[in-house]
């Protein structure tokens, strides 16, 4: 397969994050590891959307907190981003809201049309140039500092360049976020973009919990979207997904991370790193990245059972 015809994947996790983990970061170096090896797909991005603080998990900090040490997480990441918006919104919103927020998102910014994984859309991703600009999602005034938009597959040229974005190595892709501020979109190439959840397969087994999920939200995150599960503790994934018979009747939607590395728990948990800032346990620095312990230790967070 060429590169435009291989199906082109921005990452979404969703979650408390509650701190950050080294193996958050983890997983989406693991996925996009995957995705690559398989001839089928090219990561372009990665986000990060922590939750809202009116979803009322005990000892879950402010969103402010949790979006910073987010920042510093991902400081040194060329391709991975923290979005805001669940955190912005007036109170929590479902996985399957977030999922269909940054899809529209991606519409109105590149005219994008999102296929399911084993159904590529005959649409063409790029839109067909426009008349008029589209309203800014943000306005934001202070240009001077934004990036420069990258061109998409080597084409999107100056009418995306003020587009606040984020460039994964590849110079030719373009990544954005709601701090766009967009000219008009020119149509230049038939490509297949999708946006897949990324979770462990803690959240597949969750599934599977009679009443836990919305099933017509399930129905959205599953088929429509489709997710990549990075398997932890050696979990059986076939097993899990043999419980639901939503996971079955998609199974060919669910993308299993098979590389050669066991993913511990404790390595993600951040129950786990909460713990070990409490009783003051040096392996902390095993969960976190310096960088986000030092914000913790500044901000007095986790310091107590309470959060």
């Amino acid at each position: 397969m060429t590169e435009t015809t291989k199906t082109h994947v921005i990452l979404l996790a969703c979650g408390s994050f509650n701190p950050i983990t080294k193996g958050h970061i983890q997983m989406f170096e693991r996925a996009r590891d995957y995705l690559h090896k398989t001839g089928r797909f090219i990561v372009i991005g990665g986000i990060i959307s922590p939750v809202h603080d009116s979803y009322g998990k005990q000892g879950l900090v402010s969103s402010r907190h949790r979006l910073t040490m987010c920042q510093l997480a991902v400081q040194s990441s060329d391709w991975i981003r923290v979005d805001p918006w669940e955190c912005y919104q007036d109170t929590w919103q479902t996985t399957c809201s977030v999922l269909e927020h940054h899809r529209d998102l991606m519409k109105r910014v590149t005219g994008c049309i999102l296929s399911n994984v084993n159904t590529p859309s005959l649409t063409p991703v790029i839109g067909q140039p426009q008349n008029e600009s589209p309203q800014p999602i943000y306005q934001n005034n202070n240009l001077s500092n934004k990036p420069t938009a990258a061109k998409l597959l080597g084409k999107v040229g100056e009418s995306l360049s003020r587009i606040c974005c984020v460039r994964p190595p590849m110079e030719r892709f373009t990544f954005v976020d709601e701090n766009a501020n967009l000219g008009t979109v020119m149509r230049y190439e038939e490509i297949e973009l999708r946006i897949l959840l990324l979770c462990g397969s803690d959240l597949l087994e969750s599934f599977c919990i009679p009443g836990l999920w919305n099933e017509a939200d399930m129905e959205v995150i599953v088929g429509d979207f489709g997710i990549v599960v990075v398997p932890r503790d050696a979990a059986d994934t076939d097993q899990i997904m043999n419980h639901s018979s939503i996971l079955r009747k998609y199974k060919n939607n669910i993308l299993v991370v098979k590389d050669d590395v066991n993913h511990p728990m404790s390595v993600v948990s951040s129950t786990k790193s909460r713990l070990a800032l409490q009783h003051g346990d040096g392996h902390v620095v095993d969960y976190l990245s310096q960088p986000v312990i030092d914000y913790i230790l500044k901000s007095q967070l986790y310091l107590n059972a309470s959060g």
